[in-house]
């Protein structure tokens, strides 16, 4: 139900999330589904809180990416840097990487650093010869550093590989398999100058958070991520 309700009518997913959280609060699962939802309608103080307790019940680090974006989103992207290297990135799958490199860069990004930003997205996902299902995100988070920086032109090449990548993935066969595809671009004729949720009691318990508190310790990822990205902003809160 909520899954498909968080495009459609993402306060009404948050609805149906809170009163899961309030009769199964101590279910991984249902916690992360309140922490989504609450990310989908810009409330990051619940969000960030929500990420954590997920985080503490079930010792996955899948939603890392979303807990940075959701200090940026209450304004502290110091704070998201330092959860965002909390976690050595080999130890994370490549979309998750993406979606962290991509969250991270934003942050950058938010404290006036463009050449730091463009530092974080050249991770070795950013191949312009092969897409991926993350590919056109970070294609896109590229593009939008090097015009923050004055390279308009580098921008539109990596705009346009974004537009090749989805393009290519739209016509996979075999949607099943892993979202992997070659990219062929033109060659370049230099000689004619071109370029290239237990209880209430337990909910209530979990809803209390000091500011300042620490993040808690994770693990391994799970596979899927499907939320990175940058969010736009606003509150406050923290865990236990």
């Amino acid at each position: 139900m909520v899954t498909r309700l968080i495009e459609e009518n993402p306060e009404l997913a948050h609805q149906h999330a809170t009163s899961a959280a309030r009769r199964a609060g101590r279910i991984g699962v249902v916690r992360e589904t309140l922490a989504i939802t609450a990310y989908a309608i810009g409330d990051f103080n619940l969000a960030l809180r929500e990420f954590r307790t997920y985080r503490r019940i079930t010792g996955r680090d899948d939603q890392l990416p979303m807990m940075v974006d959701s200090e940026r989103g209450i304004g502290r992207p110091d704070r998201a840097l330092e959860l965002g290297r909390s976690v050595p990135r080999a130890n994370l799958p490549d979309a998750v990487q993406v979606a962290l490199a991509i969250a991270m860069s934003g942050a950058r990004l938010d404290l006036e650093q463009p050449d730091a930003a463009l530092g974080e997205l050249q991770i070795p996902q950013l191949d312009p010869n092969t897409a991926f299902s993350y590919s056109p995100a970070l294609f896109d988070a590229y593009a939008t550093v090097l015009e923050e920086l004055g390279r308009d032109e580098e921008a539109q090449e990596w705009l346009q590989r974004s537009e090749r990548a989805s393009e290519a993935l739209g016509q996979a066969e075999n949607p099943e398999e892993e979202d992997v595809i070659e990219i062929s671009e033109e060659e370049i004729d230099l000689a004619e100058g071109d370029s290239d949720l237990g209880g209430d009691a337990d909910f209530a318990e979990d809803s209390d958070v000091a500011e300042g508190s620490d993040v808690a310790e994770g693990s391994d990822l799970a596979e899927d991520s499907d939320l990175a990205g940058d969010a736009e902003p606003a509150k406050d809160s923290d865990d236990e």
